[in-house]
């Protein structure tokens, strides 16, 4: 039988230290937030293995060094308003609803925002909206928010999504094409003034009907 708690202290000893992610408050977070309740029943098994766990609907968690890095790059504060575009399992809108006000997380599969809405009612996160929907090129008919994060890549980024942040908010975003792809964080730093910095190289399965650049066609 597998040690759970043993199992979640290696996933952060081993893989989230190591990927620089040394916030307290993150690191503490991940010790509380049971992963292993967001994971297929039959995987459990594999809830802090160093890999994407594939969730059906050609959707996948995303590995557990990807989600604590993303956490502490954004900065969440107490009361600032996050999207999410892709709920997926739901434990990474668990993660972010334990950091910040409220959590807007939208999904184009009904069928995982229905499991994720079954695991987060079980697990009492209570902030956070689950909605249906395709949001890969922008959400929210001119909502504005402090945080924004894609759990799909993007070939292109809209620019609907930095112009739906607040001053001062922050978008996480996972760009380009396999295998060539850039975790960034783009910053709204005016109102038409953008800071972006590469966190660091991930490759993720793009969103559905995610922006494409024009292809040359011969």
């Amino acid at each position: 039988m597998l040690d759970m708690e043993q199992a979640r202290f290696n996933m952060i000893e081993q893989q989230i230290r190591p990927c620089e992610v040394l916030d307290p408050r993150i690191l503490e977070l991940l010790k509380h937030m049971r992963r292993e309740l967001y994971v297929p029943k039959g995987m459990r098994e594999m809830a802090f293995m160093d890999l994407e766990i594939p969730l059906g609907y050609g959707a996948s968690m995303w590995q557990p060094k990807l989600e604590a890095r993303t956490l502490q790059e954004l900065h969440i504060g107490r009361n600032e308003k996050v999207l999410e575009v892709g709920t997926g399992s739901g434990y990474l809108a668990a993660l972010l609803s334990m950091l910040a006000g409220h959590v807007t997380s939208v999904e184009i599969v009904p069928e995982l925002s229905e499991m994720a809405k079954q695991s987060l009612q079980a697990n009492h996160r209570d902030n956070i909206t689950l909605e249906i929907g395709d949001a890969a090129l922008g959400w929210g008919g001119g909502a504005s928010y402090d945080v924004i994060v894609l759990t799909g890549s993007t070939p292109v980024l809209p620019s609907s999504f930095q112009n739906s942040l607040n001053i001062g908010g922050r978008l996480f975003a996972i760009v380009g094409d396999a295998p060539a792809m850039e975790a960034r964080l783009i910053t709204r730093v005016g109102q038409d003034t953008f800071e972006s910095v590469n966190i660091m190289e991930a490759c993720v399965a793009p969103l559905k009907n995610a922006l494409q650049p024009e292809r040359f066609v011969f």
